[in-house]
């Protein structure tokens, strides 16, 4: 007889199934059911409301920029273990971005964007290996994996370089570089439709012979591959991109951040007094307050001197601010992507954790 509870709480959670469910697997499902029932207000090709993008965009795809420091400055001890890379990376990370800028704001934009798709990619790629930790995995069924959450992503951003500028741009206008190609689509599009068919059958086969399901792992690679096929390639609107891209990238991450502060920092001898009260059992509330107040102070600078979007948000529409020539925003703008750079960067050391380091949802 088939016992359900015992099949949910064998399943491969990160941290309490509750908090994977609704905060790292379901953000993309969530997301697309909401597109599908206001269509008229995801769907169009308008840009971004205030009210939209205060929520999309700075509460979560900005925040979620910060979470980063609980994970690195915050931790006295990994900031101890890693002080080279955590000094040099924001260093290096600026006069890079200088530099570019200083070229063209094109190609610092340019850079800034793939840095960013890089950074995208590889978070659900993450996931899926997390998830995928405790299965019997062979060579081949670790490639067919790879092979299917890395072509989720790849496809949609083939799909919007060969295909031609969208309604909506990841940063500002022709960020990417495009080259028209009906064959190379056509062919991209039929890799995808084997390679999605090879991952069902495989993991068919995996059910059949082994009467096990990994709901976490598919629930990713379905999340991946349904969030990023419908924000790029199937809606052509920047509200509708917006918020599949940003609920599903940014949530997740918070969550890991949460989960893993959870779990170390408030071990004895671990973390600091500060760690300890913000991931303590209702101090989620200083945890989110904290990201959101850097993103807001951040991204009023941004209104303030570059954008000049939001003014009635950040309460700046009446001020008289000066305008900044281009030798000044060449160091300004790196500035303030800075966090954003710093993060792309540190994300890809920073989750490589040896196993005596930490155990996802305490195992043995």
């Amino acid at each position: 007889m088939w016992h359900s509870q015992t099949f949910f709480k064998q399943q491969p959670w990160i941290g309490r199934p509750l908090v994977d469910i609704l905060f790292i697997l379901l953000p993309p499902f969530a997301s697309l059911l909401l597109v599908f029932l206001f269509p008229s207000v995801f769907q169009n090709k308008e840009g971004v409301t205030d009210a939209g993008w205060v929520v999309l965009v700075l509460l979560i795809d900005v925040a979620h920029v910060y979470s980063t420091l609980y994970r690195t400055y915050f931790d006295p001890q990994a900031f101890s273990k890693q002080r080279s890379i955590l000094i040099a990376i924001p260093f290096i990370g600026f006069v890079i971005a200088v530099m570019a800028y200083s070229i063209s704001s094109q190609l610092f934009w340019r850079l800034l964007a793939y840095t960013a798709v890089f950074h995208f990619i590889r978070q659900q790629y993450g996931f899926m290996r997390v998830y995928s930790r405790k299965e019997a995995s062979t060579k081949l069924s670790i490639w067919i994996d790879r092979i299917a959450i890395y072509y989720a992503t790849l496809y949609p951003l083939i799909y919007w370089h060969l295909n031609g500028p969208r309604n909506f741009n990841w940063f500002i206008e022709n960020d990417f570089v495009y080259l028209q190609s009906p064959f190379l689509l056509q062919l991209s599009t039929v890799l995808y439709i084997l390679v999605i068919g090879v991952y069902i059958l495989y993991e068919g086969r995996r059910w059949i012979l082994t009467k096990q399901v990994n709901l976490p792992k598919l629930a990713i690679v379905a999340g991946t591959l349904l969030s990023w096929y419908f924000g790029i390639v199937y809606f052509n609107g920047d509200m509708a991109f917006t918020v599949l891209n940003v609920v599903s990238h940014g949530i997740p991450y918070m969550a890991l951040v949460w989960i893993y502060g959870q779990k170390n920092y408030l071990q004895p001898g671990r973390g600091s007094r500060f760690l300890k009260i913000v991931f303590s059992k209702y101090g989620v509330v200083v945890f989110l307050g904290l990201l959101f107040l850097f993103a807001y102070f951040e991204e009023g600078i941004w209104d303030a001197f570059v954008w000049k979007e939001h003014a009635a948000v950040f309460g700046i529409s009446n001020m008289r601010l000066p305008e900044l020539n281009d030798t000044l925003l060449s160091f300004v703008v790196p500035l303030l992507a800075l966090p954003q750079i710093t993060h792309y960067i540190l994300d890809g050391f920073i989750w490589k954790i040896k196993k005596e380091e930490f155990k996802w949802n305490n195992e043995e």
